[in-house]
Parts: C-alpha cells; structure tokens; sequence
C-alpha cells in the first residue's frame, strides 16, 4: 500500500503525477539547477501504469517560492531525504539530472547509511561527484548567469524571450549554481547499487572521461549511455529514456540469485 501523505516534509517535497500503487520499485526524481518537479512530468507520464514516480520540488520555486532557497547541496538533499522517510521501507531508485544527480546521489548516500540504500541511481547531465572542475558561475553578474542558461537550450523558447520572467527567476538560478558549484565530495564507502550514467555527446558539462568517472563512486557497477544532443539531450527522448529506465527497474524486480 501506498504511504499517506501526512509529513509536512514529504507533502511539500514530493510531487506524484501519475501514482501507480502496485509499484515494486519506485523512481524518485531529482530536477536540474532552476528546475522544478514538473520537469519529470513527461517520463512520469511514459511509466504510467509501470511505475510509480516520485518528482522532488525543491524549495523557493513555484507552490515553494515563499520558502527559503537552500544553496548547499547538503541541505537539499537532508530535505529530501527526510521527505522520502514514508517510504522508506520500500525499493527505491534515484534519477536525477544535472544538479539533481548530484542531490541524488548525497540522497543516495543518506539511504545506504540508515540501512537501506537505493536499487540504481541514474545520473544524468552531470560530471562524477569526485570530478572537479573550478566553476564560479554563482558569483558571475546576471547577465554571465543568463548567458548560460541560454547556452544550454533547455529553457523554453516563451520563457527565454520573456526578460523579465528570466530576471525573476535569477535567484533560484544563482542560489542553486552556488550549491552545485561549491559542492565537494566527502569521504566514505561507495554505494553498494549500480549507476546508469546518461550524457549527451555535446554537453559541455560533462566529458566522457567525467561520466566514466561515476565508476568510483558504487561496488556494484556502472554503465555509460550516451546519446546525440547537449546538456538537455533527454527533453527530445523521453520515451527513450523511460524504455530504458523501465528495463533497469525490471532488473531491479529480479530475486539476488543464490549465494548472494
């Protein structure tokens, strides 16, 4: 049976666009810097009757704009584990895009010390936690802000040409490429759930060698997936993505073969 939603943390938290009460496993996804729950809406919307997809709103955006922003990884990702606490009992995997993998992955790592870690992390649209690069973004004027997320196209064409919608929209933005650009990757024991890394071959976040990278971070595997496109490569596949998300989570479903 489902979890009934009575924590303040897991009802402003948790987004579920097309619940599904028969799911074995459950996706739980983590959105972009400046993204909101919705974004998941279209793979929510392939797994229907799959799956049950859980989309985490992070606060300060859209029906959390009055709530503070957090601009530390750790924090977002104590939040959303907190949030997660109903279900806690059951099979979970993470998916999480750029900013989002890595919130997922610390979610992850949240899971794996109380006991009971997720099946898969998906990460995609982000570099290895422990791949450094030296990024300032967050301290850059507005205009150096806008320029990137220009530059990434995976905002939507009204929004972009709406100056003054993007300028409202300018502290998420900053507060969130602070909390990814000061990130650091704290010591501890990889997780013990294979990564499916998903990158597209134009992205300039990520490099091959930054996505392989994800292999240090589990004991139990890691495969890289890349597709044609930039940053957004996923927005233009969805039904792709949710293919292949659907497979690893069928995977998932298997019974450990003896001895192990």
């Amino acid at each position: 049976m489902p979890p009934t939603l009575t924590g303040a943390a897991t009802r402003t938290w948790v987004r579920r666009f097309h619940p599904y009460t028969a799911a074995s496993v459950r996706l739980v996804c983590f959105p972009h810097a400046g993204g909101a729950a919705g974004f998941f809406h279209p793979l929510s919307a392939e797994l229907r009757e799959r799956t049950d997809v859980l989309c985490m709103q992070y606060p300060g955006r859209q029906d959390r704009c009055r709530e503070p922003l957090l601009d530390d990884i750790a924090r977002l990702a104590d939040g959303a584990a907190e949030a997660l606490a109903p279900w806690r009992g059951d099979r979970l995997a993470l998916f999480g895009h750029s900013m989002g993998a890595v919130v997922a992955y610390e979610v992850a790592r949240r899971m794996a010390a109380d006991g009971a870690g997720p099946v898969r992390l998906f990460a995609s649209g982000r570099r290895a936690p422990s791949a450094y690069r030296d990024e300032r973004l967050h301290l850059a004027g507005d205009d150096a802000l806008l320029a990137d997320i220009r530059a990434l196209d995976g905002t939507p064409p009204e929004v972009l040409a709406d100056e003054e919608v993007l300028r409202m929209s300018l502290p998420v933005l900053r507060s969130d490429y602070r909390a990814v650009e000061t990130y650091r990757h704290p010591q501890g024991p990889p997780l013990e759930c294979p990564v499916t890394v998903l990158t597209g071959d134009s992205d300039p976040r990520v490099t091959d060698e930054e996505a392989r990278a994800w292999t240090r971070h589990t004991a139990a595997g890691c495969e890289v997936r890349t597709y044609s496109g930039g940053h957004f490569f996923l927005s233009e596949r969805w039904p792709e993505i949710g293919s292949l998300v659907l497979d690893r989570l069928v995977a998932a479903r298997r019974p450990a073969a003896p001895g192990r």
